[in-house]
């Protein structure tokens, strides 16, 4: 959640308990107080699933990140190693046996892997002739398989936390729409109190957002009543 996101939820939630601590039997607050809470309920879940969709893709990427260090610097040394020597006199396979670059896309790691551990079952008797252990192709396919599942959590938890953001940007639209309305009910019953508007001014505040709406006189501290007795909020 990017901080003026978190900023104006922050605020939304002392709206709420600014009108629930001044609570009316006004018909006109009730609609809005409801809507405002269901908003409030979705944008918490939306936030959950944005910070869990984030989660898994960094728990992925690190999990990643190990495997593919398992697999360049563990695994596919021991088998280039063993290639290099058991086509001595072949060029043409031996050239085959190099280990991927490390800094390589995951995609072209995954080639390269792959077309290393084809081309060392088919050369698998010769291998293990010139010290290959028999098992290192079947943990060399496991691991693979593991990078993949990996990279596809990656990719889906980072698509649900940009989901879970765009949700989340509408959801807190919607909010200040009904927070909105609640101003102007807010101003209509406490315009004539200073230190309710004051206070009602206090909550609204978002950091980092310049401060708006009228003023006092300055020095006076008064408000000036509007037409029909009502005060405009300072």
């Amino acid at each position: 959640m990017n901080t003026e996101v978190r900023r104006k939820l922050e605020m939304a939630a002392r709206v709420r308990e600014f009108i629930l601590a001044h609570s009316s039997t006004e018909s006109s607050y009730a609609p809005v107080l409801a809507r405002l809470e269901e908003r409030l309920q979705r944008a918490g879940a939306i936030a959950a699933r944005q910070h869990e969709g984030l989660t898994a893709a960094r728990a992925a990427r690190a999990h990643r990140r190990e495997l593919r260090r398992v697999v360049q610097f563990q695994l596919l040394h021991y088998l280039v190693a063993v290639g290099s020597v058991a086509a001595t006199d072949r060029a043409e396979l031996a050239a085959r046996f190099k280990l991927p670059a490390s800094n390589a896309a995951n995609t072209v790691f995954l080639t390269s892997v792959k077309a290393l551990i084809a081309t060392a079952r088919d050369q698998k008797d010769m291998l293990m002739e010139h010290g290959m252990k028999p098992e290192l192709l079947d943990d060399l396919d496991r691991l693979i398989a593991e990078f993949e599942a990996a990279v596809g959590t990656a990719r889906t938890g980072r698509r649900d936390h940009i989901g879970a953001r765009a949700d989340l940007d509408v959801i807190t639209a919607e909010i200040q729409k009904q927070i909105k309305v609640l101003d102007g009910i807010t101003r209509y019953r406490f315009g004539m109190s200073p230190e309710l508007m004051a206070e009602w001014k206090a909550v609204r505040r978002v950091p980092g957002q310049p401060k708006g709406g009228s003023s006092p006189k300055a020095g006076t501290g008064e408000v000036t009543p509007g037409p029909g007795g009502i005060a405009p909020a300072a």
